[in-house]
């Protein structure tokens, strides 16, 4: 079904659309954000025993007095909603201890995990090594890559990269057989968290005490933008006597294309064939970007149907890069022609492609159109928007100062669970504030808090002075309890080293 637009603006803002690679992905999947439901009724009791004890010894009484039987699960669901929550860190480490007490209660390896990953956002080093040492004499194999991953990241989202490997090395000790997959999470955490120079200075440094791998080039060729050090990093492994494989082309290709090279782009496509490696999705997908950015768009669709003639079946991705390109180009037209398209060989837009539009009516002033794709989206091909969604939308509601369709989107977000809860009431509440509609202002911001998400200072500050403009001293009194809840909510620098 084709979308009717109504009176399309010729679109003259230049904007600037991402581009549609893949960035390098955490290893760690406790890196996102949980559900805040719980399935075991008694996580909300225990939750609040952690945050509202005043002291250990407090906590421990009122955990003894509840007589509530304590497992796995339900200790995994509690360190979860502590974690969203961002409460406080000692003393859930106080209760992960006295659990770890009890009779027959053992710890798994994601429990300890998790435990780390509330540490660290707090800073909470001494006892991350304290908790790593720990699970190292409980089971050497408890200490993974995974957990490597999650210490390493913590510790370069706050230190320098000397500290970071440092303690890389410190962790050899409690490692059992520490090899290059080791090696490579380190380097994958040096390209998230800091600088390709500075993954490049630690491979050259460390490589002599690993035997590096294809991912170990890999991990470094995509996170490379320079092609001299692309290409210089693929001719050493070349010297390396290791064979590249798939990715490491990819990666190549990707870099050619996003400096403009489509000419060595497609010598590697040739070269991938003489060595009967058979280009994929990702490889086509990073040429029809690179078409898209050399201003030809037209061409870059017709590598789509070049897919297919060569049996490599476009997926929503490979579309998204096309339709991204039309948007670029300013046809929209053309772009949603290729959305129907996906619908008619059996693949459904996502949440990337609606954004794309939704970029393109946000620059254009365009909330009419905006609402109609978002119906679509919801309501047609139930697609739930996500944050960047969300923003575009809500933010076109403030310019237009469409009250209406602000609190429409908002409802669903809340009903369905989609998107940043606290960036879009930053918005709305503001909104609805400039409009005199205190009341639904303040059920906004206790819906946020409601969910498990923190409004945002200004929101909390604004609304307060509404409050207590309207001597609304329940509502303040309300607000004060729903806020202190966060009272460690804030990354700490307690000043321990790493």
């Amino acid at each position: 079904m084709a979308l009717k637009l109504f009176n399309l603006p010729k679109l003259t803002y230049q904007y600037l659309l991402p581009r549609l690679y893949l960035p390098l992905n955490s290893l760690s999947s406790l890196t996102q954000n949980p559900t805040t439901s719980a399935d075991d009724p008694h996580v909300p009791a225990i939750f609040n025993i952690i945050t509202s004890s005043p002291s250990s010894d407090s906590m421990i009484k009122s955990l003894d007095s509840s007589q509530i039987p304590f497992s796995n699960d339900l200790l995994d669901q509690v360190l979860r909603l502590v974690r969203f929550r961002r409460a406080n860190p000692i003393r859930t480490l106080e209760f992960f201890d006295y659990i770890h007490k009890k009779k027959g209660f053992i710890h798994t390896q994601y429990s300890y995990d998790t435990m780390l990953d509330i540490l660290g956002r707090s800073r909470r080093f001494e006892e991350i090594w304290r908790v790593l040492k720990e699970m190292h004499h409980k089971d050497p194999a408890f200490v993974t890559p995974k957990t490597v991953a999650i210490v390493l990241g913590l510790i370069a989202n706050g230190c320098s990269v000397r500290q970071t490997v440092e303690s890389f090395k410190k962790l050899k000790k409690l490692c059992i057989n520490f090899d290059v997959l080791y090696f490579n999470t380190l380097l994958r955490t040096l390209c998230q968290k800091k600088s390709m120079s500075d993954a490049r200075n630690a491979f050259h440094s460390l490589k002599h005490d690993f035997k590096p791998n294809v991912n170990t080039f890999n991990i470094l060729l995509s996170g490379w933008k320079s092609i001299e050090e692309a290409e210089l990093l693929f001719q050493e492994m070349l010297d390396s006597e290791i064979k590249p494989d798939l990715v490491s082309y990819n990666c190549l290709i990707d870099v050619y294309c996003k400096n403009y090279r489509l000419d060595k782009a497609r010598k590697m496509f040739e070269e991938m064939r003489e060595q009967e490696i058979k280009p994929d999705v990702r490889s086509y997908t990073s040429l029809i970007g690179g078409l898209g950015s050399m201003g030809e768009p037209d061409e870059a669709r017709a590598v789509l149907k070049e897919m297919r003639e060569l049996g490599c079946n476009p997926d929503v991705a490979a579309y998204n890069a096309a339709i991204r390109n039309f948007c670029i180009a300013k046809r929209l037209g053309d772009a949603f022609g290729l959305m129907d398209e996906m619908s008619q060989v059996g693949l459904e837009p996502n949440v990337t492609t609606f954004n794309l539009f939704f970029r393109c009516f946000y620059y254009v002033n365009d909330m009419r159109n905006a609402s109609s794709l978002y119906k679509r989206m919801r309501d047609v091909l139930g697609c739930l928007p996500n944050t960047q969604s969300c923003e575009f939308l809500i933010r076109l509601c403030r310019k237009h100062g469409d009250v209406g369709f602000g609190l429409e989107l908002w409802e669903d977000m809340v009903l369905n669970c989609f998107g940043s809860l606290t960036l879009v009431s930053d918005v709305l509440i503001d909104l609805l504030c400039d409009e005199g509609r205190l009341d639904e202002a303040e059920k906004c911001l206790f819906q946020v808090v409601e969910k498990g998400q923190r409004p945002s200072n200004v929101s909390v500050k604004r609304i307060r002075v509404l409050m207590e403009l309207a001597q609304r001293h329940e509502s303040l009194h309300k607000l004060h309890e729903a806020m202190s809840t966060f009272e460690y909510g804030r990354v700490e620098n307690n000043g321990l080293s790493c």
